[in-house]
């Protein structure tokens, strides 16, 4: 009747190795006990006692196993759960997908109070709910900026876009009166995270696109409201119009990585227009149209206001305020979110990503910095912050770039212990960042599936629940794809595959929706539906107009 472990089962892991004992073992006729559960990769079994617990244990014995079993409590993928897949020509990047997936499905779990982060986050609000934790085994507490990759790979691979709008609906409704929002349920609901209230905005905003739920977004567009009206507006320098992390509560405040940065960080800004632009398409949705000229004209002065961040000598963004000059040093975050937000122009998106290349580049991916004027951190690689630079660079069109990136990145940590899941972070010589407190099995550095599903197959929502949706692939120096992603109104299937003699494509879209397909043309004739098209070439694809409800066939032959 003794409760062995008060409150949550989870244990704090420590940073260095170390054995685990347990000091409150019994023994009851054929039957032994343990206290408490605590995660593990690999397990030993084995005989012995402990000479304090006499009399209560023998130090000989038999021991019988007739079986074991394991309790997996994460969503269970297989064969019959995936509705979307993604197959290439490249194994690897196949296998990556794949590996991508499943640590998302081990994060995919029912809230319990048993078995959260110890660190007062047992939510009542949550519990018996479907989440997406951040880690499989730590920390296991839903993280609203995690989702902006975890959720993606969600979307384009399971049906369980419930486990985001849980979490997503549970942080609104614990949203503090300055418009603020908490990142998780940790300390109950008060960690001071500067940059999650804007992952909030912009993962809402994939939940509508991918899913089209009108009424979570109708539900919560009062706290979209709050928090860039409210909260944002007043830590925002009003001589520059840019966010200042030193104004109003902030000056504490930490961030996804809890760096050290203040000032007019260019990673905050960058996001903050991604959330502005995103907050404004959904109110355009929801017949909100002063909402929606409001926050694109402050996205548009906050572009224009951020150029005053960008180091014109190193050809990149700087990185918040040393006192009252501009940190000598440039980050990977707010550089990738630059182009990823619009604020870079094509000329300086080539520029940042040639600066990356030759300063972050790492064995394991690249750094989070070029070096280290605020911490040690030019040596530090997050698969998560990376997923933002891959994007920048499919959508600039350096395809080839993209996969080498992926290529170093996912390609260490498939080959280093555990070898079939995705780091929280790596760190100094490829080694896990925090050594055993790391979390090996972490959603957000599932971004490998996202990006080769939205750019190498090339599927994208374009408007709420893929009601119109865009096909644009991205080869790289792949061969072939083909793949599928849920829609709300059906799948949508495509397939291609280059050769010598030109580029095929196939698409096939549900019925009762439209979508535009853009086919790269180097040159040659383009046909679509085997009739020719002549159309206009811009950046060196096609585009073209199509219905939903049957496949289409899209032909470039090249001329020899």
């Amino acid at each position: 009747g003794e409760t062995i472990t008060p409150g949550s089962d989870q244990i704090a892991v420590r940073h260095d190795p170390y054995t685990w004992t347990a000091n409150r073992s019994c023994e009851f006729n054929d039957k032994v006990c343990n206290d408490g559960l605590h995660g593990f990769r690999y397990v030993k079994i084995y005989l012995d006692s402990l000479p304090w617990d006499a009399p209560y244990t023998s130090s000989y014995g038999q021991v019988s196993i007739d079986s074991m079993s394991l309790n997996f409590t994460g969503f269970l993928g297989t064969a019959e759960t995936f509705t979307g897949y993604f197959e290439s020509s490249d194994d690897q990047l196949n296998q990556w997908w794949y590996d991508g997936v499943y640590t998302n499905d081990m994060c995919t779990d029912t809230f319990r109070l048993s078995d959260t982060d110890p660190r007062r986050a047992g939510s009542p609000t949550l519990v018996g709910k479907l989440v997406l934790h951040d880690g499989a085994k730590r920390d296991r507490d839903p993280y609203v900026g995690d989702l902006a990759v975890a959720s993606r790979t969600s979307y384009v691979s399971h049906d369980t876009s419930i486990a985001t709008k849980n979490v997503l609906a549970d942080i609104a409704d614990h949203q503090r009166d300055d418009g603020w929002l908490p990142p998780a349920s940790i300390n109950n609901y008060t960690l001071p995270l500067y940059d999650y209230p804007l992952w909030w905005v912009a993962c809402s905003y994939d939940l509508f696109m991918y899913t089209g739920d009108v009424d979570y977004i109708t539900k919560y567009y009062p706290n979209l409201v709050k928090v860039l009206d409210a909260f944002y507006p007043s830590t925002t320098d009003s001589s520059t119009g840019l966010l200042d992390k030193r104004l109003g509560v902030t000056g504490g405040y930490g961030d996804y990585a809890f760096l050290p940065r203040n000032g007019p960080v260019t990673y905050y800004n960058a996001l903050y227009v991604i959330a502005l632009d995103n907050a404004a398409s959904i109110a355009r949705y929801l017949g909100h149209e002063n909402d929606a000229s409001r926050w694109s004209a402050r996205a548009r002065n906050v572009s224009a206001a951020m150029d005053s961040l960008f180091d014109t000598s190193a050809g990149a963004f700087y990185d918040g305020a040393c006192g009252n000059v501009p940190c000598q040093t440039h980050a990977q975050d707010g550089n990738s979110l630059s182009i990823v937000s619009g604020v870079a122009n094509s000329t300086r998106a080539q520029s940042i990503l040639s600066y990356l290349s030759i300063n972050h580049a790492r064995p394991y991916g690249n750094s989070f910095y070029d070096n280290d004027v605020i911490g040690p951190f030019s040596q530090r690689v997050y698969a998560f912050i990376s997923y933002f630079e891959i994007e920048a660079r499919f959508k600039t069109g350096l395809a080839d770039s993209a996969l080498e990136e992926i290529r170093r990145l996912y390609g260490w940590m498939s080959t280093h212990d555990p070898g079939i899941t995705t780091w929280e972070g790596i760190g100094p010589n490829g080694e896990p960042y925090e050594d055993g407190f790391t979390s090996m099995a972490h959603g957000w550095g599932t971004g490998v599936v996202p990006a080769l599903t939205n750019y190498i197959l090339g599927i994208m929502p374009s408007g709420p629940g893929f009601s119109t949706w865009s096909v644009k692939p991205v080869p790289g120096d792949v061969k072939w794809a083909k793949g599928r992603v849920p829609t709300p109104n059906g799948p949508i299937n495509v397939g291609w595959i280059r050769d010598s003699t030109g580029f095929f494509l196939s698409v096939t879209g549900p019925t009762g929706t439209k979508g535009v397909v853009s086919i790269p043309v180097e040159n040659g004739t383009v046909s679509y539906d085997s009739m020719t098209v002549d159309g206009r070439i811009d950046n060196g694809y096609m585009s073209m107009a199509v219905e939903g409800g049957g496949t289409h066939s899209f032909t470039v032959r090249y001329q020899v």
